[in-house]
């Protein structure tokens, strides 16, 4: 396994469908409680713990999971109420190195529980139409809203594997 992606890469193998879009919205109301149960055991020494050599620490992790969703949420947002806005892109490895990524998890677990409820409400709300709005990534593109669930729902998904698999090769605690 390449513990870079433990899930593997994100990508879209079939047409997507209401029900797949259904299915990855879910992957994005439960990852605050999972990422909450992955890492409510762990003591601060796990917490400043790499995932791999070279990598994050889970607590990095954890805020970047903030960090990110929270700039996900406002792409979501302007592509719905805008016409193909471009939106801004970030540093997140430099995010990842400020002062804040130091603070207890606890800030950004509470954070991405709230970022999830609103975004979560507004996904459950999108129609057809809806799903087809983009917006432009500088670096990658335009960007339609029904990829950018998808994503979002492997982003998740691909961060809580790398805590729950960092703590499986190190005998910890997991859910």
């Amino acid at each position: 396994m390449d513990v870079r992606y433990p899930i593997g890469k994100f990508q879209v193998d079939s047409e997507i469908t209401m029900d797949l879009v259904q299915g990855w919205i879910e992957d994005v109301d439960q990852l605050p409680g999972q990422l909450r149960e992955a890492v409510e055991v762990l003591n601060d020494e796990q917490l400043d713990t790499p995932y791999r050599d070279g990598g994050w620490t889970v607590r990095q992790v954890v805020h970047h999971l903030a960090d990110s969703h929270m700039n996900a949420y406002i792409r979501f947002k302007l592509a719905l109420t805008e016409e193909n806005p471009i939106i801004k892109p970030y540093e997140e490895a430099e995010w990842a190195k400020l002062p804040d990524s130091e603070l207890p998890v606890e800030v950004s677990l509470a954070i991405l529980e709230n970022v999830h409820l609103r975004l979560v409400k507004i996904l459950n709300s999108l129609g057809p139409e809806d799903l087809e709005k983009t917006f432009v990534h500088p670096d990658s593109g335009l960007t339609a809203v029904a990829k950018n669930i998808g994503l979002y729902s492997w982003h998740g998904r691909h961060h809580l594997a790398h805590i729950t698999s960092l703590c499986s090769r190190k005998g910890w605690k997991v859910y």
